[in-house]
């Protein structure tokens, strides 16, 4: 019995890392850096991650309880791996908990306002990427409509996805907006 629960829970977690890859590759798309004005920073690449993170749990929830149980581990795994960073970056061990903790919370008020801003209008899109991913800079109209169409687009096409596939941990992103060269 208790080696059938590791089993699975050991496969629950492939998947999981399966979609945390999935998603860090599509975050770490250098147009949305180079072109959309995303800042290339720690915390740019943090809420990059985040909102690709929280896109793919919109759309687990759809799949009930198993799709929940993926999330879970989706977001055990995106905390395991935020952990690991920080301790690789040289913070201390007395200090990490903390740092994760600070994580946790910002993670959560942006997949609040992500959440709330998808069931809204672009304007409330907008205003939410504004506060959250571009937040120590100050978009273009042009950047900042890029960017909220895509994540209007992701969501579409996440939702369009096969829920055996998103189960799978297999996970398809769109091509990142193409917001032109930045300071055009």
């Amino acid at each position: 019995m208790i080696f059938t629960r590791t089993r699975r829970r050991s496969r629950l977690l492939d998947r999981a890392h399966r979609l945390y890859q999935g998603v860090v590759t599509q975050a770490r798309e250098q147009a949305f850096y180079r072109d959309c004005g995303v800042p290339d920073t720690l915390d740019g690449r943090f809420d990059m991650i985040v909102l690709h993170a929280v896109l793919v749990l919109r759309r687990l929830k759809r799949e009930g309880g198993e799709g929940s149980e993926l999330g879970q581990g989706l977001f055990d795994v995106l905390f395991g791996n935020m952990e690991q960073s920080l301790r690789e970056m040289g913070v201390g061990d007395l200090s990490v908990g903390r740092r994760v903790k600070a994580m946790a919370e910002a993670f959560y008020g942006r997949a609040a306002a992500y959440e709330a801003a998808l069931a809204n209008d672009d304007a409330a899109l907008a205003d939410a990427l504004r506060r959250n991913l571009f937040g120590t800079v100050e978009p273009d109209a042009r950047e900042l409509d890029a960017v909220a169409g895509y994540v209007r687009r992701q969501a579409a096409a996440l939702d369009a996805q096969p829920g055996e596939d998103m189960l799978a941990g297999d996970v398809r992103f769109v091509d990142p907006p193409e917001c032109g060269e930045r300071g055009m």
